[in-house]
């Protein structure tokens, strides 16, 4: 037999289902779309793909350092020759959107080393950079149209 004090707990932990359902379908931003450009740019640069990094650039890519799309590509290949391990960490990400336009702050620590000895524990290279990032939405998804980094503290 269902007593009062039964159906309220039904009812409390059927409202709590509900609460976490909902929270689970919530829907993607544009904040969340233009940090998983950012996010998979990251991951395949661990990976050293560059090709999935340049899937992310607007085809007019162009930067204050003066870099461009294909010049963009052949940084990339330099760094991935030069160190066999990459991986890139960014704790904390600031992401602004207005319209089709976006920006991402953030600070990355960028490592790169060799793989296979005692050595490839520790990084032979290690940066602080901080990075501006400018996105454009293009055909309905965000490219990266051009980014500006620096060492930190420089």
């Amino acid at each position: 037999m269902m007593t009062n004090a039964n159906i309220r707990q039904l009812m409390v932990i059927a409202a709590a289902c509900l609460l976490l359902v909902g929270a689970g379908c919530r829907k993607e931003t544009e904040q969340d779309k233009v940090k998983k450009v950012i996010t998979s740019v990251q991951k395949a640069a661990e990976e050293k793909n560059v090709q999935e990094i340049l899937k992310s650039l607007s085809k007019s890519y162009q930067d204050p350092q003066g870099y461009d799309r294909h010049s963009i590509k052949d940084l990339l290949l330099a760094y991935f020759y030069m160190h066999q391990k990459v991986h890139a960490y960014i704790p904390d990400m600031a992401i602004s959107v207005e319209g089709a336009s976006g920006k991402a702050t953030f600070q990355t620590v960028l490592t790169g080393g060799q793989s296979g000895s005692a050595a490839g524990i520790l990084p032979e290279s290690l940066g602080v950079y901080a990075f501006e990032v400018v996105l454009r939405k293009e055909e309905g998804e965000w490219k990266v149209a051009s980014a500006r980094w620096n060492r930190a503290g420089e």
